[in-house]
């Protein structure tokens, strides 16, 4: 898709917050991304580096108490959806923006059928008949990939495999059309074979219906072959973006370089040995101040711990680093910076 499309979404300066008893937690902190018609933009990062958090806060499907929007905003079809009342978000819901969450079993309801799950969107959303949207809940299920679709309307989620439950999650969040799709790491709980099946339906279906999606996931290989762009997050902020061959390419900050040692190499006459990522990811008790890699990053000099660098462009269209290293005029050469 064009870079000069419009964004279907964006988002500015989203924080967000938990409260504990031991204190606040600053999960999310001042994150801004956008998403064009049609792209698949990929969000990577470590376990707990706020990339689920992020995605659900723009659709305030987080509790709240605990959660807490605190700041922000974020824009879809001419409206913040951090301020529309909880009616109207219930019609973007499903409907414009669908979501896929990372393990189908506790997304579907045990006690009701696959039909009924299929078929309550339509109705609520689209205005359905029964049997209207009885014939539509086969054609998603056929969509989908999954056979007998007629007959296993009737079934149960427990009676399906781990990747059949996983298409029927694709196919209730494609049920309305939705403009976007959110993906929380959809394959994760599956093994190999099935995760290559549904990464092919997505990549299959997207082609076909020409939605936005936003592809959650550690798993750098998958982003490699899917993604348009690729955004990483650390310890709730936004620490590189940019169209996916210049992030595997030329990354730009540490944690990104660092994160892709850790990924097996599948190209060159000889593999080398993985890499780890030495220490933990800070704990969020505050807003940042500093730089939150900082501890963990072999080039990390003064100035990363007075201040939390911001998102600075690089010589290549739309990418971005939040690291000191890339502001040339202040910092040590690019040749330094990378070893």
């Amino acid at each position: 898709m064009p870079d000069t499309a419009s964004p279907i979404l964006d988002v500015k300066g989203l924080k967000t917050v938990f409260r504990t008893r031991g204190g606040e937690v600053h999960a999310v902190n001042s994150v801004s991304f956008h998403l064009r018609p049609g792209e698949l933009l990929g969000v990577v990062g470590e376990s707990g580096s706020g990339k689920s958090v992020t995605m659900m806060s723009l659709l305030r499907l987080l509790p709240s108490p605990p959660a807490e929007m605190r700041d922000g905003a974020v824009m879809f079809g001419g409206q913040d959806l951090l301020k529309i009342s909880n009616e109207e978000l219930r019609n973007v819901r499903g409907s414009k923006i669908g979501f896929i969450f990372q393990d189908p079993m506790t997304s579907l309801n045990p006690v009701y059928t696959i039909g009924y799950q299929l078929a309550e969107p339509l109705r609520a959303h689209m205005g359905m008949t029964k049997a209207q949207a009885r014939t539509r809940s086969i054609e998603l299920l056929e969509l989908v990939g999954i056979p007998d679709a007629e007959r296993r309307l009737k079934d149960y989620p427990h009676q399906f495999s781990g990747g059949m439950r996983q298409r029927v999650m694709i196919a209730i969040a494609l049920a309305c059309d939705p403009q976007v799709l959110i993906a929380d790491e959809p394959t994760t709980a599956l093994d190999v074979t099935i995760q290559a099946q549904i990464i092919e339906l997505v990549k299959e279906l997207r082609q076909k219906l020409g939605m936005a999606i936003i592809w959650i996931t550690h798993d750098l290989g998958v982003i490699a072959g899917i993604a348009d762009r690729v955004m990483v997050m650390y310890a709730g902020q936004v620490v590189e973006e940019g169209p996916v061959k210049e992030i595997f390419d030329d990354p730009q900050h540490p944690y990104t370089q660092a994160l892709l040692k850790t990924v097996p190499a599948v190209r060159g006459p000889r593999a080398e040995k993985l890499q780890v990522i030495e220490g933990q990811p800070p704990i969020l008790t505050e807003a940042p101040a500093s730089c939150q890699f900082r501890n963990r990053c072999q080039f990390a000099f003064e100035r990363c711990s007075e201040e939390n660098p911001l998102l600075t462009p690089i010589s290549a269209p739309g990418h971005k680093a939040a690291c000191f290293l890339v502001d040339k005029a202040t910092t040590p050469a690019p040749e330094t910076a990378h070893g």
